[in-house]
């Protein structure tokens, strides 16, 4: 039987072609191969081609049922290189990356409170706590701050740049600390230096995972932030072994030949799966005027408040509550936070949506930090309590980035998303600790209801989020219906 292929308006009427339907086809279904072209002249040959012509430039006719039709103008919305493998030796070689990227910032900042001990016990004993956790602060605020400017060049594909960047800033900052003797020094070089350099390394770790794992995203990032927890385990055990027998000095260089080693790792394996086509907004401020993204960014500030203030200050505080093994509970902090930097991540990757999980175990650290204030004597108490708000405030970093990306339709601008969602963080951790230290020697309970309450704001903007983001969704559905 024969039918005739509907023409374009714009094509001449008495143009058309015809097609013969071979039911003796191999084909059951009667698929588009089935179906052989005819002109006005008789049979054509097997390629397929239109005579009509259209009448006014910039129109086409219909695409041949022999080709898919064209694809939509402009460069996709997913990651520079096409979707993610979602596996490979190269993507895998991205989290060991990232791995020790995360052991030399967040591993660096987990174990302050064993330079904030040493520091008031022996090398700026007159200063005050609150004085010297400035130290810590710089280095985390700078840390999460400075991505806002790394963040749109790692989007034009130059995250090698920032990772040979920020190992030097990380290890020279290390070497100059261990020269310090005045609190300006440590507040330059540790705090200022180290915290820059840190800045670089924190933005590629966390951007550079989303282009190349989708399904197994948040599991990869959660194993690459696990190396912020044992950094955090073993720079203080190597500290309180070394320092009292070669000092102050050679401990620090120590960590920064520990850093140097393990920085080679990124320096050699990070690399972008490719470059963003074309010229690009340095920065794109329509991504400001997302509501989800802007709670979120929120409950990121008020996590960053509370969340560091038992890192810096547990130490302190077994010691002063006349408790046993007192350096030890800050490793067992990191030593709970481990777990908790890679089950929540496959929980979200699995089962439950990033904000759901990251919810959830941010609630189960507010209700810890409210516990913390009846832990007044008992060791052991102290030590469960210290792996548990370990575990819950270890998914508080290792679920930010599955979040955001969780979030993001337009991957090509995640460094800049992750920039501004750690800005935000940069200003809590500029608040939070130098408030808890001021609060507590007054006040422990001050401090730990005040640590509380910030968690508990988060956990509720992180909630709120969650709503936003469901509204938002059915919001542009129901515009693409309409």
């Amino acid at each position: 039987m024969a039918f005739y292929k509907m023409m374009t308006p714009q094509a001449s009427m008495h143009t058309f072609d015809t097609y013969d339907f071979n039911s003796s086809s191999p084909s059951s279904r009667g698929d588009r191969d089935s179906f052989t072209p005819y002109n006005n002249s008789g049979l054509a040959d097997s390629s397929f081609h239109l005579t009509g012509t259209p009448e006014s430039p910039g129109q086409s006719p219909l695409p041949s049922p022999r080709f898919p039709p064209a694809p939509p103008a402009g460069p996709p919305k997913g990651p520079p290189g096409g979707p993610p493998p979602d596996g490979g030796l190269t993507a895998w070689l991205q989290v060991l990356g990232g791995y020790f990227l995360f052991f030399n910032t967040w591993g660096l900042i987990n174990a302050f409170g064993v330079f904030q001990t040493y520091y008031s016990g022996t090398l700026l004993t007159n200063k005050t706590n609150s004085q010297i956790s400035w130290i810590g602060t710089f280095t985390s605020f700078l840390l999460c701050a400075s991505p806002i400017s790394w963040g749109p060049i790692f989007d034009i594909g130059s995250p090698r740049l920032l990772v040979l960047f920020g190992s030097f800033c990380v290890v020279f900052g290390l070497m100059m600390t261990s020269l310090c003797t005045e609190y300006w020094q440590l507040l330059l070089a540790q705090g200022i230096v180290v915290g820059l350099g840190g800045g670089c390394l924190f933005i590629t770790a966390t951007s550079i995972l989303p282009s190349y794992f989708s399904k197994k995203r948040a599991l990869a990032m959660g194993l690459a932030a696990s190396g912020s927890s044992l950094g955090g385990v073993l720079y203080p055990i190597i500290f309180s072994q070394i320092q009292p027998n070669v000092g102050f000095g050679w401990t620090v260089r120590v960590i920064g030949f520990i850093a140097l080693a393990t920085l080679a790792v990124p320096c050699v394996v990070i690399k972008p799966r490719a470059k963003p086509p074309g010229r690009r907004k340095i920065f794109d401020t329509s991504i400001l005027k997302e509501i989800p993204y802007e709670i979120f960014n929120l409950a990121t500030f008020f996590g960053f408040v509370g969340q560091y203030i038992p890192y810096f200050f547990i130490e302190q505080y077994a010691s002063e509550h006349h408790m046993s093994i007192p350096f030890y509970m800050l490793t067992f902090l990191n030593v709970g936070s481990i777990p908790g930097r890679i089950l929540p991540s496959l929980l979200a990757d699995k089962y439950f949506h990033p904000l759901k999980v990251l919810a959830t175990c941010t609630a189960g650290a507010t209700i810890l930090a409210f516990c913390w204030i009846a832990i007044t004597e008992s060791t052991a108490g102290l030590i469960v309590w210290c792996f548990l708000y370990g575990f819950c405030s270890g998914a508080f970093v290792s679920l930010q980035g599955a979040a955001v990306a969780s979030m993001t339709t337009d991957l090509r601008t995640i460094g800049t998303r992750f920039g501004i969602n750690m800005f935000a963080g940069a200003l809590g951790i500029l608040i939070g600790s130098p408030v808890g230290a001021a609060i507590f020697p007054h006040s422990w309970p001050g401090a730990q209801v005040f640590c509380a309450s910030t968690l508990l704001c988060s956990t509720i903007c992180i909630v709120a989020t969650w709503f936003a983001f469901e509204r938002s969704k059915k919001t542009g559905s129901s515009k693409l219906e309409g």
